[in-house]
């Protein structure tokens, strides 16, 4: 059963990246034509291409968005992300000169990474957690079904690369942790240096590798040469290939720039900054569009942020996280130390969530970059976490207590609908769904695969409501 639902997971996640992909106007996926120019570039010159002043232009870049990237307004001067990392858009060059440059095939290739996330978060999840099959396959609907997530995977950029070269580094990992090996080491150290020559957002797992190889070594009391062996084994690859490229940005940008960042900031004269927005708007304000924007912008909000979903849908993904997360609870407070989340995948896990967030909060202190996709580095954690919160409901007592709880706000909310005569009728009916379900599964458990498909097929319907109906409509 549990390889006939990842094919269907699949499947589902293949359709859904199709349409993303089709319906989605030409650049209307945040950075977009900037990734293509970088493509571009390599496919006609045969080189990396530089930074340099004049590749940013926020003016230009405000009025082209705004007007929907008219014939008139080409997109050769957006080059801002040209210090990026170059491996992904070496694999995406052949195929710019195989279909001529067209868009559409070069936003599959990001979509077939996403396919690979989905399958990756999975391996990952079930190596990770073996003696919970089920977190598995939940982590990698989530994968597959998270709107915001299908979205980003089906345009130019090199976020798609970057999260599969996170989740191979996990597998690996998680083999680290069961036992040293050392063909495990050397095909870990290769990823983390794709990494490094895939984007920075990579970087923070190079911390979660060293903690992981000290947790193995500690565990069987390796003498001091063979901690220095297998650390060897996982960072000479990665530094080789990272190395590569820092040297090269040394000799571009000069020393100690060697991610071009430095450049970058230099380049990127217009672009919102923080301090600049708290002194227009205010802090409260400020923090009022992070928490709203994070939100939005992780679950749906697409185009350059500016396709806003009905209120109704945000109620959703709204409940969808406090259920999570109060099940998480629940189910670390009803099991405690038996969980293997309390294991060290989970206190990993939860480190690379940390470290993830801390880069996000912290590029927002000085740019205003209030966008939820810059969590998805740490997808897997945050997957699994709302997938064991998710889970937790379904046994009893537990889906006993939601289910009346569930009641209560049934008759609160028909009440103040009667005397407000405006019955909420979605909140009601989330409500009476989220009842019956843990019910159903509470009570007959054999039924549990089926509900699963049933939660799948209601996540693809969505997507696919969304991907042929809202997008299309909003330019």
């Amino acid at each position: 059963m549990t390889r006939w639902l990842l094919m269907l997971i699949s499947g589902l996640y293949l359709i859904l990246a199709w349409n993303f992909a089709r319906q989605t106007p030409p650049w209307q996926v945040p950075d977009e034509p900037a990734h293509y120019n970088y493509i571009r570039f390599i496919a006609t010159a045969g080189r990396l291409p530089v930074l340099r002043p004049g590749d940013y232009d926020q003016e230009y870049l405000s009025a082209i968005v705004s007007r929907g990237f008219p014939p008139e307004l080409p997109i050769d001067p957006l080059r801002y992300e040209f210090h990026q990392p170059p491996l992904y858009y070496l694999l995406a060059a052949p195929l710019f000169l195989l279909f001529g440059g067209q868009l559409f095939p070069l936003r599959l290739f990001s979509a077939s990474l996403g396919l690979l996330q989905v399958l990756l978060a999975f391996a990952a999840t079930r190596r990770l957690f073996p003696e919970r099959p089920t977190w598995a396959l939940g982590v990698a609907a989530v994968f597959a079904f998270l709107p915001q997530h299908v979205a980003m995977n089906s345009g130019v950029n090199n976020d798609a690369l970057a999260e599969a070269l996170i989740l191979g580094l996990w597998v690996q990992l998680a083999k680290e942790l069961q036992g040293h090996r050392p063909r495990t080491a050397w095909i870990g150290g290769l990823l983390l240096g794709a990494g490094f020559l895939t984007k920075t957002t990579v970087y923070p797992m190079a911390l979660v590798v060293l903690v992981a190889v000290g947790v193995r070594i500690a565990a069987d009391r390796a003498p001091r040469a063979e901690a220095m062996r297998r650390l060897a084994r996982w960072l000479l690859p990665a530094l080789l290939l990272g190395g590569i490229w820092w040297a090269r940005n040394a000799l571009t940008y000069g020393w100690p720039d060697l991610l071009g960042l430095q450049r970058h900031d230099r380049v990127v004269v217009g672009q919102p900054r923080t301090a600049e927005w708290i002194a227009r708007y205010g802090l409260a304000a400020t923090l009022d569009r992070f928490r709203a924007f994070t939100f939005q912008s992780f679950w749906g909000q697409f185009g350059w942020m500016g396709v806003v979903l009905e209120a109704r849908w945000y109620l959703l993904f709204a409940w969808l996280t406090v259920l999570g997360l109060l099940g998480l609870a629940l189910h670390l407070g009803r099991e405690g130390r038996r969980s293997p989340v309390w294991g060290w995948p989970g206190r990993l896990l939860a480190f690379h969530l940390l470290l993830t967030a801390a880069a996000y909060i912290g590029y927002n202190l000085s740019f205003v970059q209030h966008q939820g996709r810059y969590l998805f580095p740490a997808l897997l954690p945050i997957a699994l976490g709302l997938t064991v919160g998710w889970l937790a409901w379904l046994e009893r007592p537990a889906a006993d207590g939601l289910a009346g709880a569930c009641g209560l706000g049934i008759l609160i909310l028909g009440l103040a609908g009667i005397l407000g005569r405006d019955l909420p009728a979605f909140p009601i009916l989330l409500m009476i769904g989220t009842g019956l379900v843990t019910q159903i599964a509470s009570r007959f458990p054999a039924l549990r695969p089926a509900l699963a498909l049933l939660a799948c097929l209601g996540a693809f319907a969505l997507d696919l409501y969304l991907a042929l109906r809202v997008i299309p409509s909003a330019f």
